[in-house]
């Protein structure tokens, strides 16, 4: 599998989650029970519902805490998980390992802060899978090293404001639920876009990129698209750089799998606020339909036969015909013929095997077929090789045809082959 994220609007860790689960619902329950198991409590709520912004249908994925009434811990209409670096104080080794995340309090204006090393002991110690809980950790300990960096500290002197409160743990969780439920992945992503202007923060007001983003994205490519406002937050950015994208999904064909899309809290002006997620197998083969005729002849001569399926060879719809010799009843010899069509020309070659041939039957049948893409490519010395695109890498193969008549010998027909192959190859990556 090889996972492209398409950044459009922008990348936050409820977007990865909500364009993730959009392309594979089926994981929404694990995603669900690893919240539990990571030290959420009951009254948090964690929900992925379908989306529609007026433009687009997707998902979103929202984290509310249930209190004397509902209320969403994504307050500004946005996600902003920051932290900064100070030394322990009294205040803050209070806290017990279960209740040190809290939700912020817009209403009474005050919040609560988390010690980065005591949110990884919290994970350390949860009942998560060693993978998902090895993934959680990573992600959170990048956010970790680039607030250190922002603020001059240590990593385990960095004490989270943001990203300790519910949404950006339950966020993180199952991002890392998702990375390792879809197992042995490869990923790339596109230009990032840069966005401008200010966000508010417990820090107080922060250039956008926000510093930490700006660290955790060093070597990423981005682009302006005119548009103000965060685009990257830093639990997003967190992510992607524990994935390690490429920058594109490369020049070997590719097929398209599913796809998903997870939308944002922010609204831009005649833009839709999305992440799209494209899945891709990495194998190159694609598998089409294909009709397949077969009937036995044991009274045509072989000259007749070989007429015959060359006329069947050469009609409209007829992808190959193959015979191979077979024992009939009464230790007869007989020839076996298959023949290869298109789906809606199975009536009219098997019409024409009738015509053709003296078989009184013949069966038929439609099957898939997995194909590798090839391509022609002519050499300087006029010789036709077939390219094919394999899993593994491109292979190539020489027209004997086209080796024979220039060289007599065994020795430099192999060597004008693979010369030849040799070329072809090099043509095909220059022109990738």
């Amino acid at each position: 599998m090889h996972i492209h994220l398409d950044v459009l609007g922008g990348v936050a860790g409820d977007m990865f989650v909500a364009a993730m689960l959009d392309a594979w619902p089926d994981l929404t329950a694990v995603v669900q029970q690893n919240l539990r198991l990571a030290g959420l409590e009951d009254d948090v709520q964690a929900v992925v519902h379908p989306h529609n912004d007026g433009v687009l249908t997707g998902s979103r994925f929202d984290v509310t805490k249930m209190g004397s009434e509902q209320e969403a811990i994504r307050p500004h209409g946005g996600h902003h998980a920051h932290g900064h670096a100070h030394e322990h104080d009294d205040h803050d080794q209070r806290h017990s390992r279960h209740h040190h995340q809290h939700v912020r309090d817009e209403h009474h204006g005050h919040h609560h802060h988390t010690h980065w090393r005591d949110l990884r002991a919290m994970l350390e110690a949860s009942s998560l899978d060693e993978a998902v809980k090895r993934a959680a950790i990573a992600i959170f300990h990048e956010l970790a090293l680039a607030e250190a960096a922002v603020h001059g500290r240590h990593v385990d002197g960095v004490t989270f404001h943001e990203v300790g409160n519910w949404d950006s743990i339950a966020d993180i969780v199952a991002a890392a639920t998702l990375i390792e439920a879809v197992g042995e992945a490869s990923w790339s992503v596109g230009s990032l876009p840069l966005g401008r202007g200010w966000v508010e923060t417990d820090h107080g007001r922060l250039p956008v990129p926000a510093p930490a983003t700006t660290l955790l994205l060093r070597g990423f490519t981005f682009h302006d698209d005119g548009r103000a406002g965060e685009r990257i937050t830093p639990t997003g950015a967190a992510i992607l750089r524990y994935l390690s994208p490429s920058s594109g999904i490369g020049p070997s064909p590719h097929v398209l799998d599913r796809s998903g899309i997870g939308f944002g809290t922010r609204r831009f002006p005649g833009m839709s606020n999305m992440l799209r997620v494209l899945a891709f197998t990495n194998e190159a083969a694609v598998q089409e339909r294909i009709g397949v005729i077969q009937f036995e002849i044991d009274d045509q001569t072989g000259e007749e036969l070989a007429v015959a399926l060359d006329h069947i060879r050469a009609a409209e719809g007829v992808i190959d015909v193959t015979q191979s010799p077979v024992f009939g009843k009464k230790g007869r010899m007989m020839a076996s013929v298959q023949v290869l069509t298109r789906p809606d020309a199975i009536e009219a070659i098997g019409t024409l095997c009738f015509r053709q041939t003296t078989t009184l039957g013949l069966r038929s049948r439609t099957e898939a077929r997995t194909i590798l893409p090839r391509q022609a490519v002519t050499t300087g010395d006029g010789v036709c090789v077939k390219l094919a695109d394999r899993p593994g890498g491109s292979t190539a193969k020489a027209e004997m045809d086209d080796v024979r008549p220039l060289h007599q010998s065994h020795k430099a027909r192999s060597e004008l082959r693979r010369c030849a192959e040799a070329e072809a190859l090099e043509k095909s990556h220059d022109h990738h």
